[in-house]
């Protein structure tokens, strides 16, 4: 497609299904400290109650997978190393899809009558508003909600980005996809934290993508050791995934992997100064996160790899300036290597 995305379909406003179970897994707790997930109420599974008079949602989905990264299983094989989700090595998605989504509804707006056009409302959102993303593009086409809760597309995977127009224009609706995970519990199976509770829900409190990104505060004692080196994100559902050996790499430039983040030393980077984390992940979804979280996470990388005199000097040389949040979790890793 002229503007880069790899699939575009159309439903309309009925999640009527989706908002039962999305109320059930808020009544669980499984959101953990996300409130904004709870706080919005209906807005999020009924789109004219956000944005007033939409009909139809357009549905768009561009993959991420970066050509140029390293094996993900060989970095999280290697203890040493820093596995960041693959999502996050490149430009920070959400500029990238708000910017293609715009530029779509205005081609939209150029190709409908001037009657059309004058009443045209529309509104895009990527991951930043009340919106229930997978099941609207599950309606709309694009795929179907795989076990770990992700959409999975059967010719192209699960490696991709989500994105959505709300509007009042009557368009002609997609039909949905149907669910192709038959029995296959992969990503249950080797989920670390074993977050993926029963198939198609997920307790985010137990995920690492929640943990390193979400969890402000200290990570569980409990869940560091299963974290491993994953230091951003997790993607070992996606990885173990059969229907991703169809996945194709993203011929998304701003997808590229940007400073070497898919190879990173994790004592290089948790020497880094606050300038330095800001210069190497500036323009990054990870730069989101803060200077502080992100040494957080490097120290339960570093306690759990493989002892070396390197790695206790690491996390020796960060304590004495370290606030109290980061001494907690650098104490907890030369406890690792110590005792």
């Amino acid at each position: 497609m002229a503007l880069g995305f790899n699939q575009v379909g159309i439903t309309d406003t009925n999640l009527q299904v989706a908002e039962t179970e999305h109320q059930a897994w808020i009544a669980k707790g499984f959101h953990g400290e996300m409130d904004y997930m709870a706080k919005h109420g209906i807005k999020r599974t009924r789109p004219a109650e956000l944005v007033p008079n939409t009909l139809r949602v357009i549905s768009a989905r561009l993959d991420y997978s970066p050509a140029n990264s390293a094996n993900s299983e060989v970095i999280l094989k290697d203890s040493s190393k820093a596995f960041i989700s693959r999502y996050a090595l490149g430009r920070d998605y959400h500029k990238v899809m708000r910017n293609k989504l715009q530029k779509l509804c205005e081609k939209i707006q150029a190709e409908i009558t001037p009657q059309h056009a004058n009443n045209l409302s529309y509104r895009v959102f990527t991951d930043s508003a009340p919106v229930l993303e997978v099941a609207l593009a599950e309606k709309a086409s694009l795929g179907w909600r795989g076990k770990h809760t992700l959409l999975i597309n059967k010719e192209h995977g699960s490696w991709f980005f989500l994105g959505e127009i709300y509007t009042n224009l009557p368009l002609i609706t997609d039909a949905p996809a149907s669910n192709h995970c038959g029995t296959c519990i992969n990503c249950i199976e080797v989920c670390p934290t074993q977050a993926i509770t029963a198939p198609y829900e997920v307790d985010a409190r137990r995920c690492i993508s929640y943990l390193t990104i979400e969890l402000k505060g200290s990570i569980p004692l409990e869940l560091r050791h299963m974290i491993g080196n994953r230091v951003y994100g997790c993607d070992d559902c996606q990885i173990f995934c059969p229907w991703n050996k169809f996945a194709e790499h993203s011929k998304e430039p701003d997808f590229a992997v940007r400073n070497g983040l898919d190879n990173l030393s994790l004592v290089q980077c948790f020497s880094w100064t606050a300038a330095e984390f800001s210069k190497s992940m500036a323009g990054s979804a990870i730069y989101r996160i803060g200077y502080e979280q992100w040494l957080r996470n490097i120290a339960i990388g570093l306690g759990n790899a493989e002892t070396r005199p390197e790695i206790i000097s690491a996390l020796q040389n960060r304590l004495e300036n370290a606030s109290p949040l980061l001494r907690e979790h650098i104490e907890w890793a030369l406890k690792q290597h110590l005792t």
